[in-house]
């Protein structure tokens, strides 16, 4: 459980900030996500570091139980494969992006799920919950 609470402090308040960056400065981030979009290099490196965030949390949190650490897991293995097809296939994360921001609310909910899973993370990992 150790393992759980600390993954959720140092997932939890990141999540957040995302998601409130999201809704607070909602116009920069579209920029920023068309600007990333279009360099392949990017794509790649940032898949190379998803996917090394994704396993690392994979290896040491592997927790498969109808409770809250679930939700890292489930965190870990979508870094692990995100990453993974970034790498192997950077024009389909291009081609998915490009899809996500056409779509007028795309970063809107993207942003609500970001809060809304730091927000849990952040209540069980800062002991609100407990």
């Amino acid at each position: 459980m150790a393992n759980s609470i600390f993954l959720a402090k140092l997932i939890g308040p990141l999540l957040l900030a995302v998601g409130i960056g999201i809704f607070v400065n909602g116009a920069v981030y579209r920029m920023l996500a068309d600007e990333f979009l279009r360099s392949r290099a990017l794509i790649y490196l940032s898949g190379v570091l998803t996917m090394t965030a994704g396993l690392a949390i994979v290896l040491t949190h592997n927790v498969w139980r109808a409770d809250w650490p679930v939700i890292i897991t489930i965190l870990g293995w979508l870094a692990l494969i995100g990453g993974a097809v970034r790498i192997i296939a950077p024009q389909g994360t291009e081609r998915i992006g490009r899809r996500v921001l056409k779509h007028k609310h795309g970063l809107t909910i993207g942003g609500i799920v970001w809060v809304a899973v730091g927000a849990i993370l952040c209540v069980f990992g800062y002991g609100i919950a407990r």
